[in-house]
Order: C-alpha cells, then sequence, then structure tokens
C-alpha cells in the first residue's frame, strides 16, 4: 500500500493537482484498490465533523483581519515606519523586510498573506534605491515565514485542533522563536550585504524627527495585537472570539483612516472566501485521507514498523525531520501538517517529547517548506507580484535564509526551553 500511495500523490502533485484534489483522489483510489467495504460512503459526515469545530471558525476570521489591515493602507505606514528606524544598517530596506513581517505577522497568522502583504508595498523600493533583486525578494519570502510562527498562526491553531494542545500555550511557544528566526534573518542579511555591498541598495537619508513621528504606523498593528493576543491571557476570550475582536478593531482603524469603504469590505471579504475555501477543503480532504489510511490499517502498520526500529528519541525527532524537509518540497504545508501529524504526533509524545515543543518544531519545518522549491508557496507569491524576470531568482535569492531556517530547527533541538521557557513561566 506504501509505495501506491506515495506515487499516487507525486502523480498527482507532478501533473499541477491542486493540493485538495490530490488528497481526495488518493483517498478515493486507494479505497477503490485496497478496501474491501466503500469508505467514500463516509466523506459527507468527515467533511462536516472535520470542519465545524469551533476552533476552526478563527480561520477565516484571522485571514479577513489580515485583509483589512492590507486594504485600508495600515501595512503602507508600518512599513514607511520599519524602512525609517532600520535603512541605517547594511542591508537597509531588506531588514524593514524583516521588520514589517514581523509585525504584520503578529496581526494577520498567515505566512502567504504576509508575504503577499510586504511584497506589495517592497517591491517598488527594489529599483527606487538600487537593490540587488534576488536577495531583496528573497528576504520577503523569508520573512512571510514567520506569519505561522508569531501568534495569532493559523498552523498553530490547525496544530492544536489536530493534537488536543492547547492554543494558548502554543501560542506563548511561538514568541521567542520567532523573534530568535526573525533576528536571524536580519543577521543573514547584514553578513551578506557585508560581503557583497554593491546588492546593499542606498541609503535612505532620515533624520530622528522623521523617525520618531513614523511610529504612529506602528500603533495600529500593536493595538490590534494587544487586543487579540491580550484578550486570551486575561481570560476575556477564546482564540476564536480574540479572532472576532481582531477583525472588529480592524475595521475601527480602517474608519479612522477613512479606508472603511464597500468596495474594500467587499475586496477583503472576497479574498478571505477564497483562502478560506482553500483552506477548508484541504482540511476535509486530509480529513478523509487519514480515515482511508487508519481504515485499511496503513496507519498502526506506519507506528508499528517505526516503533519496531527502535530509533530512540534522537533517531526519532531526527526521521520526522528529514521526512519534513523531504515532504516539504512537494507538498503543500497545511495538507502535509494535516495529513502527517495525527500519525505522528503520538510516537513523538509517547517518545517523551513535549508536544508544545512539538508544535513549534513542526511550524519551522513547514515555514522551511513554504520558501523551498520547488513548489514554495511563499516563492510563487512574490514572483507574482515581482511580475518580472524567474523564480529563480527568488530561490538564489532565499537560498541563505532556508539556511538559516535549519540552523533554527537545530537550535531549538538543542535547546527546547527557547519554545518551552514562555509557556512555562507564565504558568507557574
Amino acid at each position: 500500500m506504501i509505495p501506491v500511495a506515495i506515487g499516487l500523490l507525486f502523480l498527482f502533485l507532478a501533473i499541477g493537482l491542486p493540493v485538495a484534489a490530490a488528497l481526495a483522489l488518493l483517498g478515493l483510489g486507494l479505497d477503490q484498490i485496497f478496501s474491501p467495504v466503500d469508505l467514500r460512503l463516509a466523506m459527507g459526515e468527515l467533511g462536516w465533523v472535520s470542519s465545524s469545530n469551533a476552533l476552526l471558525v478563527s480561520v477565516p476570521l484571522f485571514i479577513l483581519l489580515g485583509e483589512i489591515l492590507l486594504r485600508s493602507g495600515i501595512a503602507d505606514r508600518l512599513y514607511d515606519a520599519m524602512s525609517r528606524w532600520l535603512s541605517w544598517l547594511p542591508g537597509g530596506l531588506m531588514h524593514a523586510n524583516i521588520g514589517a513581517s514581523m509585525a504584520f505577522a503578529a496581526t494577520s497568522g498567515s505566512s502567504v498573506a504576509t508575504a503577499a502583504t510586504i511584497s506589495v508595498v517592497g517591491a517598488p523600493m527594489v529599483e527606487r534605491y538600487g537593490y540587488g533583486e534576488r536577495l531583496f525578494f528573497g528576504s520577503i519570502a523569508a520573512g512571510g515565514t514567520l506569519g505561522i510562527l508569531i501568534p495569532p498562526s493559523i498552523n498553530l491553531i490547525i496544530f492544536g485542533w489536530l493534537t488536543e494542545t492547547s492554543v494558548p500555550k502554543l501560542y506563548l511557544a511561538g514568541f521567542l522563536p520567532g523573534l530568535v528566526l526573525g533576528t536571524g534573518f536580519s543577521l543573514t542579511i547584514l553578513l551578506v550585504c557585508l560581503l557583497r555591498p554593491a546588492i546593499g541598495g542606498h541609503r535612505i537619508a532620515v533624520d530622528w524627527g522623521e523617525r520618531w513621528r513614523s511610529l504612529w504606523g506602528l500603533l495600529p498593528p500593536f493595538a490590534i495585537f494587544v487586543i487579540v493576543i491580550g484578550s486570551i491571557y486575561a481570560g476575556i476570550a477564546t482564540p476564536t472570539e480574540s479572532a472576532s475582536l481582531g477583525v472588529v478593531a480592524a475595521l475601527v482603524l480602517a474608519a479612522l483612516h477613512r479606508r472603511l469603504t464597500v468596495p474594500m469590505i467587499l475586496a477583503a471579504l472576497d479574498g478571505t472566501m477564497r483562502s478560506t475555501g482553500m483552506i477548508m477543503l484541504i482540511v476535509m480532504t486530509a480529513w478523509f485521507l487519514n480515515f482511508v489510511l487508519a481504515a485499511l490499517g496503513l496507519i498502526s502498520a506506519m507506528n508499528g514498523a517505526i516503533a519496531g526500529m527502535d530509533l530512540g528519541p534522537t533517531g526519532l525527532i531526527l526521521s520526522v525531520i528529514a521526512l519534513y524537509l523531504v515532504l516539504g518540497m512537494f507538498m503543500d504545508p497545511l495538507a502535509m501538517m494535516i495529513v502527517t501529524v495525527p500519525i505522528i504526533a503520538p510516537l513523538v509524545k509517547d517518545a517523551g517529547f513535549d508536544p508544545v515543543w512539538f508544535g513549534i518544531l513542526i511550524v519551522l519545518l513547514c515555514e522551511t517548506a513554504l520558501v523551498t522549491p520547488p513548489i514554495g508557496m511563499n516563492l510563487f507569491v512574490v514572483q507574482g507580484v515581482r511580475r518580472r524576470g524567474t523564480i529563480d531568482d527568488v530561490m538564489i535569492g532565499v537560498a541563505p535564509f532556508v539556511l538559516c531556517l535549519i540552523a533554527m530547527i537545530g537550535l531549538l533541538l538543542v535547546f527546547p526551553q527557547i519554545a518551552l521557557w514562555l509557556p512555562s513561566a507564565l504558568s507557574d
């Protein structure tokens, strides 16, 4: 069954089928080939069960929050503030790409939304200030990955739902790794631009008065972050309720900036429905595929085979990392997580690893998949905004940041308290 399943999956992805369609066809194909009963009759009930959890309501709300921030001009002012404070560093506005990505990630919960937003705002700066395109757009693609690590994060919500792990604890665990990784990205830019100053662009002349005035651009996303995250840890709201509070706050801010118009709201709703439809279809089809694998006994067989290898805790976690790095080259990170986490998480937990720490590790591996050729989602998002040259330029530009991501994964393995310190400190 395993060779057939893997062969069919790669065949469907190779011919360009959408991820959700590939997962659904894989489940139906395995059902027809190997199952003595008609498992597809359960598709309707499984679709309902997998999509009716109250926690998943937060997914479209966080997407809508990001859409409103993008279309209300708040992202433009955020980027402007970051550029005035960080452009003095070697690499200039590339540090603003990382800083703005971190700030936007703290409100949107989506890597693709973060990458798309910063791409739209930052792309005109390349020619204006003479930056090397490869590294500049590579920094946007890498910075966008922070959208699923720094809370609120859609992927952490999905992981919490799949493994019944506390989402507030996962959010706390994502703070410090997000800050460390963002700092690592900036250090990567600094190092590359010191070695090759020609790609670092021209300095922007900014006085201290302009810097202080630009801080107003940071207040709206900071206010939304406080409302969303603060309401959770104050015990006022659940993650789903906090997402709705964030949407209301974003609408108020859009109105204050005189950007709350009917066309803007319709465009935000349209973008939200498209993204939500894609995500929830992946959730439902991956849930059906997991049901088929479990019914055929493949999951228990795989778990037994892995347990029989006697890898030990370290060998097990290194095998998981290797598996995700390979799968991430060919699968959508969200689909990869939904399909594999229900199989792998029990084994990792039995090996003695903290599920909160494992959630952060999985998200870091999903981040790596977002910028790993040949089908890294952020690469295509950035290239779509760029609209010139080839995607190979973005792939080359993001390579140093992929190394930084792998180094961060290694750092988390050696020092798990990077993820666990904050949850344990605030729960004591």
